[in-house]
């Protein structure tokens, strides 16, 4: 079946960077299309980033654009975000989604101190 394990994820002074990873698994990788979400405590679900199954059609929501980066390795069915000049505002836990299906994974926790 589908396994989405995300890790990276820890405590960061605000400034700082992280780099998240998604290990993927039970379905052809290179084939489909991935994104990240993040879900903020006591807020809906929020689109982060996007990639498209060949890596050349990639989207980021306002918020984050300029400071992360979407980026797959398909030989290794590895999904990442690298998350530079992190904000509080970027508090939140971030998951790993294949879009056909929305199928995500169990998250992992960002947080950034002011």
């Amino acid at each position: 079946q589908v396994q989405l394990v995300e890790s990276g994820g820890g405590l960061v002074q605000a400034g700082g960077s992280l780099r998240l990873s998604c290990a993927a698994s039970g379905f052809i990788f290179g084939h489909n299309a991935m994104k990240w979400v993040r879900q903020a405590p006591g807020k809906d679900v929020e689109f982060v980033s996007y990639i498209n199954s060949r890596g050349n059609s990639i989207s980021y929501s306002d918020s984050v654009k300029g400071r992360f980066t979407i980026s797959r390795d398909d030989p290794k069915n590895m999904l990442y975000l690298q998350m530079n000049n992190l904000k509080p505002e970027d508090t939140a836990v971030y998951y790993c989604v294949l879009v056909h299906g929305n199928i995500r994974g169990q998250g992992t926790q960002v947080t950034v101190s002011s």
